[in-house]
This record gives structure tokens, sequence and C-alpha cells, in this order.
């Protein structure tokens, strides 16, 4: 924790225009891979997301099986990020009760025990199977397989100027503090650092770094 406390010290303020504007050859092979692999995925994986959408359906079928809700992408720009569905159609209205729960400092919303959660849902969460919709989202251009996580925009709208940096690039299936042993652990400064320390050092070395500790991570279910 001290490291990643030290490293959001140092990372005060990004050049948003330099972020922008540098590594163009590597902004245009990223998309070209992210379509690649998103589609490849999807054409592999379709049946393993049927088996995964009849199974939440099956055990709650009181509502659709995928999950769509507006998250912040790249400079702000909202957009639907889809999930298969973890928890209970009422989740949301639920959730202004259990806000005097949350274990995650800042922002961010974070519950070991979240009532909201299915039987199902715990199993597709632990396995990351619930994020395997979002490879749509990866071929339409609004995430890239690396990146910050997209955040809600009632969490946006409490960030600092510091916290805001993290929008300059797109939002991504996984990132630093996705493979971060306990993440839920770590707090949100932290986490923040975490994000900009990856605008700072993004290059294919360290995406595919973070794609196969991620692989690494949900086989052996950690950050839990």
């Amino acid at each position: 924790m001290e490291t990643i406390t030290q490293e959001k010290e140092q990372l005060v303020v990004l050049d948003r225009k330099e972020q922008l504007h540098t590594k163009r050859g590597y902004w245009v092979l990223r998309r070209g891979q992210d379509i690649l692999f998103s589609l490849v995925a999807l054409l592999i994986l379709w049946p393993i997301m049927l088996i995964v959408a009849l199974v939440v359906f099956i055990d709650d079928p009181h509502g659709s099986p995928f999950f769509a809700q507006q998250r912040c992408g790249r400079d702000g720009k909202l957009f639907k990020m889809y999930k298969f569905r973890s928890m209970y159609m009422d989740a949301e209205e639920r959730l202004k009760d259990l806000l005097k729960d949350n274990e995650m400092d800042g922002p961010a919303f974070k519950m070991k025990d979240d009532p909201r959660i299915t039987r199902v849902g715990g199993f597709i969460r632990k396995t990351s199977l619930d994020e395997l919709p979002q490879l749509w989202n990866i071929l339409k251009g609004d995430m890239s397989i690396v990146g910050p996580r997209p955040a809600l925009p009632r969490e946006v709208e409490q960030y600092d100027e510091l916290q805001k940096q993290r929008m300059y690039v797109t939002p991504g299936l996984t990132c630093y503090w996705q493979i971060q042993p306990k993440r839920n652990e770590i707090s949100f400064d932290e986490w923040m650092a975490l994000d900009l320390k990856y605008i700072q050092e993004r290059s294919f070395w360290v995406d595919w770094k973070i794609i196969f500790k991620t692989i690494g991570a949900v086989i052996h279910k950690e950050g839990e």
C-alpha cells in the first residue's frame, strides 16, 4: 500500500494534450487490436454467453438476463455498458438503503455481502462471466480491452480535478486495479493513482502484461 500511496503523490497533474496526441501509432494499432480481439472472442464465446444468459434467466425470470447501465467514457461521454445481470431487478432502488454500509471510501460503492446479488450473480461475478457482454462495448469503441474501469455518472460528479484525469482515455475491461490482490481493500485514492499510473505508462507491453495477469487473477479468483 505504501508504494501505491507514493505513486499517488507523484501523479499530481497529467498533460492532457500530451496524453491525447502522443503515441498516435499505438492508439491506431490498439483500436485494431480491440476490434480483432473482441470479434474473435464473441465468435468463440457465444455458446458460453448463451448458457450464462439462460442460467441467469432461470435463476431470476423477472427480468432480462442482460443489464445495461449508463457509464462515463472518454472525456465523460455517456454510453451504455452491458453486463449479465447479477442483481435483482430492484437493485438500484435498494441501493440508497445500503449506502451506509459502503465498504469503499470515496464515491464508489462496494459491499462484500451485497444482498442485492442473486445466487447465480455471485458465481458469475467471482468468475468474471458477468463482464463478457462488454466485448460488444469494445467492438463498438465505447471501451478498450485495457483502461480505467468506466465509472457511474454519480461517481464522476464527486471527482476532484485529479481524479477526472482518468477519463482522458477510453475506459477498459481490465486495468491495474483489476489485477491487485484484495483489490476491494484498496482505498479509492490508491485506485485512482493506479489508473493515472496506467495512463502515463500505457504501451502494448503494459497492456498485454495486464491482460495476462487478469487471466491469472480470474483463474485464481484473486481480488475478492
